[in-house]
């Protein structure tokens, strides 16, 4: 699952406890990405937030679906397959439409947008995949290209922390061995409206 020494549901008390019954998913699951925290659960309930906030808030305006896209793409580039693997079952059952899940994965994997995604949607991938690969390079003028493409400003902020937050979480995964075995993958806390609500269900 991870190689740090985790506490598992079972055996978790006070915060911790509290914390995974709000994370849990079917059967008292909760993903190895959070048990990886389990030993400073403030940093579980950082996590969490930052992700629900980030991902899953009513308050976005870029369809759920593209930002689930965008966290593949960061997480391909970044060979994190934890989360390429969970966020591409999250992407799938968002669209409801295996082919063209499957045409996006194949896009972001050979790095070729122009057949599966708009113009408006490749400006973006395009400003995700340098901020990942050379951040230091961004300038005004790639946050000018999403203006051109018809993104707002409210929506260019949503699509910087969606990667900002992806690179976050790889880095998580990658530094601290984080596996899929055991996860149910594809959960996430779709009660947007509740921004408390971190159930995986």
């Amino acid at each position: 699952m991870t190689w740090l020494t985790t506490v598992p549901y079972a055996e978790a008390q006070g915060r911790l406890e509290q914390l995974y019954d709000r994370v849990k998913g079917p059967n008292d699951n909760v993903d190895n990405i959070m048990l990886a925290h389990s030993l400073r659960p403030h940093t579980m309930e950082g996590h969490m937030a930052l992700y629900k906030y980030v991902l899953h808030h009513a308050s976005n305006t870029v369809p759920k679906w593209f930002l689930e896209t965008l966290g593949v793409q960061v997480s391909s580039i970044n060979k994190c397959l934890y989360c390429v693997d969970h966020h591409f079952a999250g992407l799938q059952r968002l669209l409801r439409d295996d082919a063209r899940a499957a045409a996006i994965r194949d896009a972001l994997e050979q790095d070729s947008f122009d057949q599966v995604f708009t113009p408006r949607e490749q400006a973006a991938l395009t400003y995700a995949k340098k901020l990942t690969t050379h951040p230091a390079l961004i300038d005004e003028t790639d946050i000018e290209a999403m203006r051109t493409a018809g993104f707002d400003d409210g929506q260019i902020l949503e699509i910087n922390q969606v990667v900002s937050y992806f690179a976050y979480a790889n880095r998580t995964v990658l530094g601290l061995g984080v596996s899929t075995k055991g996860d149910i993958l594809g959960l996430s806390p779709n009660e947007s409206d509740d921004p408390n609500n971190w159930s995986h269900r």
